[in-house]
Parts: C-alpha cells; structure tokens; sequence
C-alpha cells in the first residue's frame, strides 16, 4: 500500500488548486490534516458539506469499478453510517491544527 496516493492531473494542472483534506489509518484510529480556510466562514459548512457528499459518491464509484458492488446501495450504506456517527460519535475527536 502506497504511503502517498497520487495527486490526480487535473490538480496537477490547475495553478490554483489547494489541498482540502488528508486522512489516514494510524494506530488504531483516524488521523486527518485539513485545510479548514479554504472557504469563507459564511459559507465554510455548505462547502465542506459538498466536499464530503462529493467524497462519499467518489467512494460508492470506485468500490463499484475495484469490487463490484452496486453504487446507489454502497451510497446508501455511507449515507446510514455517516448520520449514525454524527448523531452518536464512535469517537472522539481530538487533535490540534498546526
């Protein structure tokens, strides 16, 4: 498994693209380094909104190329995982921005 995935060419290409959102599987846990002031305050929660609705689509698309599974129920399936974990946290969150 790869320590860095790929920056995809479009990124590449574009002068003016910023990284969002990094995550990794460490220790047991999630580990996240985010970009939280890409966006302007007032519209920072719809945006990131979008962002993670767009991730959990691409998620449902490449589970259904690499194994696959039909992508508007593995959709379903995160969308049900997502609100229960919203609404009761498996855990915390902890850490500090740098």
């Amino acid at each position: 498994m790869p320590v860095e995935l790929k920056i995809p060419p479009s990124a590449m290409s574009d002068g003016r693209a910023c990284e969002l959102i990094r995550a990794w599987a460490a220790h047991g846990g999630l580990h996240c380094s985010l970009n939280p002031g890409v966006w302007p305050e007032d519209k920072a929660a719809i945006a990131w909104g979008v962002l993670l609705s767009d991730v959990a689509r691409h998620v449902a698309d490449a589970l259904s190329k690499t194994y696959g599974l039909e992508k508007q129920e593995t959709l379903a399936g995160i969308r049900s995982v997502f609100n229960k974990e919203l609404d009761r946290p498996t855990a915390e969150t902890t850490g500090d921005f740098a």
